[in-house]
């Protein structure tokens, strides 16, 4: 088997595309991942093919999804169906679950929608998730309280996942080459969410709310969800600004704030006239 020739194929910029073609960093993507014969594995965006074919001489079967209709159709005429299931679709609108439970993921992420993939792909049944991504897309998701990269996607990814960077990877060693460093990065699941699905869904909410105003301080940046006196209460200083708030907190928070919604809808509503009239 061999990857798909891409000298017949010139990168599409709408989709973002920028080919790994360096074989060192290929080989050390392949030793991060240690693929095992059985594995359930799906490759986003494998382009030429350049990792897929390490992948399968690794793997028995791949599942790939591709966006562009001609590498789709590349990659079907390239590798035996037994082997390789190509889905040719965009991966925004993949249903990852549908490949099962116990899914292992990796990819060269497209730049231009990496944000919104990464939550995609976090609310799967998943093993583990190694990407390519640009520097500063890894550096914001692996950030701490405290540094001006810390914001929504540090919580929201590593509400669910521990994220360990890997290695950098400079623009050379891709075609074309990006305006961009870029990184590789391991996700791994928690292993229990503290917060039910309602609550996740508050806590989504409620920091994207935070970090919409991070110049703000808590009390004006939260006033939507909770008081200054609740903030007190429940240990919080209010003039804190949002990219000082740990994630256990945020986590406790989202969750005093789901309670506090429940129990006003379930209080009955004094007698009075029609909300409506």
């Amino acid at each position: 088997m061999r990857p798909t020739d891409m000298a017949v194929h010139r990168p599409r910029k709408r989709f973002g595309q920028h080919f790994l073609i360096d074989r060192s960093y290929l080989s050390r993507i392949i030793d991060a991942i240690e693929p095992k014969i059985d594995d359930r594995m799906v490759e986003i965006g494998p382009g030429p093919g350049a990792l897929t074919v390490p992948l399968l001489d690794r793997l028995s079967r791949l599942h790939v999804v591709e966006i562009d209709r001609d590498l789709a159709s590349e990659l079907v005429r390239s590798f035996p169906p037994e082997r390789l299931t190509v889905h040719q679709t965009d991966a925004l609108k993949f249903d990852f679950d549908a490949l099962g439970p116990g899914l292992r993921v990796v990819g060269n992420l497209p730049y231009n929608i990496s944000s919104p993939l990464l939550f995609r792909v976090a609310h799967a049944s998943v093993i583990d998730c190694h990407f390519m991504l640009q520097k500063e897309v890894v550096n914001r998701m692996a950030a701490a309280p405290g540094s001006k990269t810390y914001g929504r996607l540090s919580v929201m990814i590593q509400y669910r996942f521990q994220v360990q960077k890997l290695f950098d990877v400079p623009p050379g060693a891709f075609r074309p080459a990006p305006q961009v460093e870029s990184a590789f990065v391991r996700l791994l699941p928690r292993a229990a969410l503290p917060l039910t699905a309602a609550e996740e869904q508050v806590l989504g909410r409620m920091v994207a709310k935070a970090f919409s105003q991070r110049r703000k301080t808590l009390r004006n940046a939260l006033a939507a969800f909770v008081s200054e006196p609740e903030l007190i209460a429940l240990g919080i200083d209010p003039r804190l600004r949002p990219e000082n708030l740990a994630l256990e907190t945020y986590v406790r928070l989202a969750g005093f704030v789901a309670r506090a919604e429940r129990d006003s809808e379930l209080r009955p509503q004094p007698p009075g006239r029609d909300r409506a009239g």
